[in-house]
């Protein structure tokens, strides 16, 4: 008897074996849990200079097209160079070259930044942490007798934790956890700019051949799916990276001036660590929503511990942050982001909070963008929907919508009075059902 891959046994035969593979992985994720993920750690670390090259040249890449096309090959014209592969490839290195030299170039002004304002901003703020301690305590005693029931319950909280926060200090088994903790955090630390390093190495020769690997992505996706698939999925993936780079470039851009106009304000006003107070703003408003708020905080309190005598300070520090931050959300971030991701805000807290929630800082900045491209999915599977049924896509057309029949959209007519309420509903035969609830009042006309 001839074997026949195409045989209805065979396809039984595969659709069970898929079945039980499944049930088994599903089994094995479910109650071990634990190993899979030790699994995946393990292969994310090796991989991770792979992927830090990958990220770094994606994000790089606007900048080498922008000195392509709208730099050397515009000069190549004027100097009437013609066109081949030669000049294509001089071109490419060139750009190659400035691009590199203006990455490395940030990152040193970056670090040159921290060495030369924010380290002795730091370094001063521990060399005088007791003096502004003291005067921070100082000013809470004075504020503590002006208000003595408020004094009696902080000092009998402060008594009773004290001497935990005592005996824990003095418990080394609690302590030796916490310094192999930090170590493990200045090895990672040190193992993340060792796979940077590796990283921008890869990223040079994925930045040499990008249009290659693009067109090899392409050629697999034609090649695995029917046509029209294939050209919705090239379509998606064109549109998920104008979202995702729109996004990025521009909520960096948009830090950077931030952080810039902070500093400004903060000297204007003479704010102490004029400098690290624009850093730490201008970081945390990466993060949407959240980010400014997580920056002010921590900086008015240290702005209050260093000058408690004159609490103004720090209340017309965070003034000027709430007016910077207006002026971000309602006057530059739309500038420079405009319609990127196309969500409202209340769309925007919830993708934050979601992927923040999942994958820490690292998905508070990107959960925007995801949430974004996942909403475009949703929203294009909806409108194609509608548009086989013949029905309208517009959201503004559903909101008074009452029900929908053979001859069109009957809107609800708003009335003063309580009505009779139709709820009406559509049958596949295109005839309305309709139910009538009785709310009192006049019937509906």
């Amino acid at each position: 008897m001839k074997f026949k891959i195409n045989s209805k046994y065979f396809r039984w035969g595969l659709t069970a074996f898929t079945v039980i593979a499944a049930s088994i992985v599903f089994y094995y994720f479910m109650f071990h849990h634990s190993s899979i993920r030790t699994g995946i750690g393990m292969i994310a670390d090796i991989v991770m200079p792979v992927m830090l090259g990958l990220i770094m040249a994606y994000l790089l890449t606007p900048i080498l097209n922008f000195l392509e096309d709208k730099v050397m090959l515009p000069l190549c014209k004027k100097c009437k160079i013609r066109e081949s592969a030669k000049r294509n490839s001089i071109i490419r290195g060139i750009g190659i070259l400035i691009t590199a030299f203006l990455f490395v170039s940030v990152i040193y002004l970056l670090i040159a930044m921290l060495l030369s304002q924010i380290i002795p901003s730091i370094q001063n703020i521990v060399v005088n942490f007791d003096s502004y301690t003291n005067n921070f305590i100082q000013w809470l005693d004075k504020l503590l007798e002006d208000n003595p029931e408020v004094g009696e319950y902080v000092v009998r909280n402060v008594d009773k934790y004290s001497g935990e926060l005592e005996k824990w200090i003095s418990d080394f088994t609690k302590i030796s956890p916490l310094i192999r903790t930090v170590s493990m955090s200045v090895i990672n630390v040190l193992g993340v700019l060792w796979d940077s390093i590796i990283g921008f190495i890869i990223s040079i020769y994925v930045l040499a051949s990008k249009e290659k690997f693009a067109g090899q992505a392409k050629k697999i996706v034609y090649a695995v799916f029917e046509r029209d698939t294939a050209n919705t999925v090239i379509r998606n993936f064109r549109f998920t990276h104008r979202t995702f780079i729109g996004f990025i470039s521009g909520k960096i851009l948009d830090s950077i001036i931030i952080g810039i106009l902070c500093f400004i304000g903060t000297s204007i006003l003479r704010t102490p660590y004029a400098a690290l107070v624009s850093v730490i703003i201008g970081v945390t408003n990466v993060i949407p929503f959240f980010g400014p708020y997580l920056g002010a905080i921590p900086c008015g309190i240290l702005v209050l511990i260093v000058d408690p005598s004159h609490p103004l300070n720090c209340v017309y520090f965070l003034l000027f942050i709430l007016i910077l931050q207006q002026f971000d959300g309602n006057i530059l971030g739309p500038k420079i982001l405009g319609s990127s991701t196309g969500l409202t805000g209340f769309w925007v807290i919830s993708s934050i909070t979601l992927f923040g929630g999942l994958f820490g800082v690292l998905g508070m900045i990107i959960g925007v963008p995801i949430f974004a491209v996942i909403y475009a999915a949703i929203r294009s599977l909806v409108n194609t929907s509608l548009r086989k049924k013949d029905l309208p896509h517009e959201t503004k057309k559903y909101e008074n919508l009452d029900y929908i029949d053979q001859e069109g959209i009957h809107e609800s007519i708003p009335a003063k009075k309580p009505l009779k309420l139709k709820h009406s509903i559509v049958g596949k035969a295109g005839s309305v059902e309709s139910e009538s609830a009785e709310s009192g009042g006049d019937n509906e006309k």
